[in-house]
């Protein structure tokens, strides 16, 4: 049986695949700009923020960043959340 996907709401209707995630980070600091800017710079970028401020980055782990509106925190509890559910439908079946 195939294993369904498990995609985490950065919102606006976007979504990540879970398992590809490395990171997710606040913007503010100077690494994390840089970080940024080289992904720009190398076409790696995917902006998913619809326009608003950028909140937190998400780091894939084929070094694709993409930058959500959304709080780190609030992204780290759709994947805790993912994680119970996904525990809580392998004990059922």
């Amino acid at each position: 049986m195939k294993q369904a996907t498990a995609l985490i709401n950065i919102g606006f209707g976007n979504v990540v695949v879970a398992s590809k995630v490395v990171a997710v980070v606040s913007p503010g600091s100077a690494p994390m700009k840089r970080l940024r800017d080289e992904a720009r710079d190398a076409g790696r970028l995917v902006d998913a923020t619809e326009g608003r401020r950028t909140r937190s980055i998400i780091v894939t782990d084929s070094g694709q960043v993409i930058l959500s509106a959304i709080q780190p925190e609030t992204i780290a509890a759709k994947f805790s959340e993912g994680r119970q559910r996904e525990s809580g439908e392998k004990s059922e079946g």
